[in-house]
């Protein structure tokens, strides 16, 4: 027989649904820019953690990093390695963080992304030597 919720437990849940929602309702341009860190950061280094990505971003709001990995994780564009690191952040208090690296998924959409900006590099320099 499952345990019943309490109000207070229910309460806490349904705020920490909204949370969430609002976590994912951050800019496109925000998770974009998460994504482009992930992928390049991926292919340069075999694994990487939230601590080696947050100096790359600007600030995006409490959570929003977490959530964005997580769901680059659940589209299988990176892969937990089974290593946990101190997280570097104060207010923290170096609790452990998981350790990611790229899929093969991830590998070939960032060298698919890395191959369309050098076409577009090449397309822009010829035509600016036009």
């Amino acid at each position: 027989m499952t345990r019943r919720l309490s109000l207070a437990e229910r309460l806490a849940a349904d705020g920490k649904d909204l949370l969430l929602d609002e976590i994912v309702k951050q800019s496109e341009w925000s998770l974009f820019l998460v994504e482009q860190a992930v992928l390049h950061f991926g292919s340069q280094q075999d694994e990487f953690s939230c601590n080696d990505l947050r100096d790359l971003l600007p600030d995006l709001g409490h959570g929003f990093l977490g959530a964005a990995i997580n769901a680059m994780r659940a589209g299988g564009l990176i892969a937990h390695t089974g290593r946990m690191v101190p997280s570097t952040q104060a207010n923290t208090h170096a609790h452990r963080i998981a350790v990611w690296q790229l899929t093969a998924k991830g590998r070939g959409i960032a060298a698919a992304r890395k191959t369309a900006a050098r076409i577009k590099a090449g397309i822009e320099q010829r035509t600016e030597a036009a």
